[in-house]
């Protein structure tokens, strides 16, 4: 059975509370700001006078995330929650306003974050301790702080725990487990670093534009067009590897389409990352992963036979496996650029948990923006499809995920059950990828772009599609203004309800399908 690629940090830092009156946004957030919404003060002042929406009182602050307004006005700011100075996980919400400030509504994680004392009774070092134990990989460190756990249950006061170690192939590994500062249970985990098989054949797209920097006479796989984005090679060192050797020509003529010359690699990589950036950018108005116009880097060539990939916001770095040659080549096409980069918007955004549903549709915003690049890039080397990681599968490999029916890799779910949050993330993201499909195409029998699929509803309906570019866009919509760290399937659907309305209208034909979708997955 295959497992899917995808390596992503989840940034797990803790977050320094501010009084609620004297709420502050960074520059690069306060220019998110559009002229015709609310002024940050308003929205602080609505947020405190309908406080008790979401459990608000005077041991909290918020801190502001992010601030968004849209063509009417209406205004939305992302905040995080302190509870007496202590970081509160899963304390995320999204205050919506009109253009006067007047209150609209909230998104909340959670509504209630009281605990009853900050005083833990487990001393650090035990958290730590058993922390530790629950690591399957070899521990370099574990790093526990307090903070409030509220992703679901009452909230408790929780040892916060980073772990932090190498794998069995030498690849970075890391998992945030909650420790209860009362008994020393452990009360959740996700990883922080999540390394899964994967498979590549990229190398096909033929012959395409590569934005490069002249310097010292010779040319840099540089782009100083999107934030600076760089390609090295990290000439098959260690899987944790941060840097490599820069790329440089000296006639701007890059690779030879084979896997034997090692610029070949890059050119799929750099080319990947600048259809990513290019899809955020013309699509959404996204200027980079967070939004704040800086490129990341990409490093090919990573370890010996790795077959992965993989993103950290650590290092706000890429890294691409060579495939082992048999199965998969270098795991560098389209789609794995912008899954990988996707789940770097994710972590600025929603921050969607990586455990449980909110890892599944963590796993599959990634799938769903993945497939959006390659529809968008248009290439005739890799022309938009449904299936994730086609293209770098050789030999007896076949794609890893198949969107129109995910049960087709033999072990992902095509429909919501009470149990698919106990499933691998990459598995439970057939719910989330089965809705886009719908969503986008419609049930039953067809053939796009030479590509024949045949999607069956869980519920025995007919779904129209709406295309994917609107799919999409109520899908990024929900991602940026309604989801939250803790946002389930059920969540997900009401976040992108809400997201039509917004955007077609409330009755609309787009906000109707968006509704038959996801019934026919089996989220009502």
């Amino acid at each position: 059975m295959k497992k899917s690629f995808i390596t992503t940090t989840i940034a797990t830092a803790a977050i320094a509370g501010t009084a609620l009156a004297t709420v502050a946004t960074s520059g690069a957030q306060a220019a998110t700001q559009s002229p015709p919404g609310a002024s940050l003060d308003r929205v602080v002042a609505a947020a405190k006078a309908h406080g008790a929406a979401f459990g608000l009182d005077g041991d909290q602050a918020l801190t502001t995330r992010s601030v968004a307004a849209d063509k009417d006005g209406t205004t939305h700011v992302r905040f995080d929650r302190t509870f007496k100075g202590l970081p509160v996980v899963g304390g995320d919400l999204v205050v919506h306003t009109d253009r006067s400030g007047g209150w609209k509504g909230v998104d909340a994680a959670a509504t209630s974050v009281r605990i009853s004392s900050t005083t833990p009774a487990v001393a650090a070092a035990t958290a730590a301790t058993t922390a530790a134990r629950t690591a399957d990989f070899t521990v370099s460190r574990s790093t526990p702080s307090l903070a409030v756990y509220a992703m679901e249950g009452p909230a408790r006061l929780a040892w916060k725990t980073q772990v932090d170690g190498v794998g069995a192939h030498g690849e970075p590994a890391g998992k945030v487990v909650f420790v209860d500062a009362r008994t020393g249970s452990v009360l959740d985990q996700w990883a922080t670093e999540i390394n899964d098989a994967g498979t590549g054949n990229s190398l096909y797209l033929g012959t395409v534009t590569l934005q490069t920097t002249l310097s010292g006479g010779s040319y840099q796989l540089v782009d100083g067009t999107r934030g600076g984005a760089r390609t090295e090679d990290a000439n098959n060192g260690s899987t944790s590897s941060t840097t490599g050797t820069l790329y440089t020509d000296a006639d701007n003529v890059w690779g030879t389409g084979s896997s034997t010359n090692r610029q070949s690699a890059a050119v799929d990589a750099d080319f990947g990352v600048g259809a990513t950036w290019d899809f955020y950018k013309s699509t959404f108005g996204r200027n980079g992963i967070k939004n704040d116009g800086k490129g990341a880097r990409s490093l090919v060539h990573v370890g010996t036979n790795w077959v992965n990939a993989s993103w950290s916001d650590t290092c706000f770095c890429m890294r691409y496996g060579d495939g082992d040659g048999v199965s998969y080549g270098p795991l560098v096409s389209l789609d794995v650029a912008g899954h990988e980069m996707t789940h770097g918007v994710t972590s600025a955004t929603a921050g969607l948990a990586y455990r449980r549903e909110s890892g599944g549709l963590n796993e599959s915003t990634s799938d769903v923006m993945g497939t959006m690049v390659e529809y968008t890039a248009n290439t005739s080397g890799d022309p938009g499809d449904y299936l994730i990681g086609e293209r770098f599968a050789i030999g007896s490999g076949g794609p890893l995920r198949y969107m129109d029916k995910p049960s087709r890799d033999g072990a992902s779910a095509d429909c919501w059950s009470k149990t698919v949050g106990s499933l691998d993330v990459h598995y439970s993201s057939g719910v989330g990828n089965h809705l886009f499909y719908l969503l986008s195409e419609g049930s039953g029998a067809k053939t796009l772009n030479g590509v024949s699929y045949n999607s069956p509803t869980c519920n025995s309906s007919a779904v129209t599609g709406i295309g994917h570019d609107a799919a999409s866009a109520i899908w990024y919509r929900a991602l940026t203004t309604y989801w939250t760290s803790s946002t389930n399937y059920a969540g997900a659907r009401t976040g992108m309800l809400s997201a039509a309305k917004d955007l077609y209208g409330s009755g609309s034909a787009q906000y109707n399908a968006t509704a038959a979708a996801w019934s026919a997955v089996g989220v009502n």
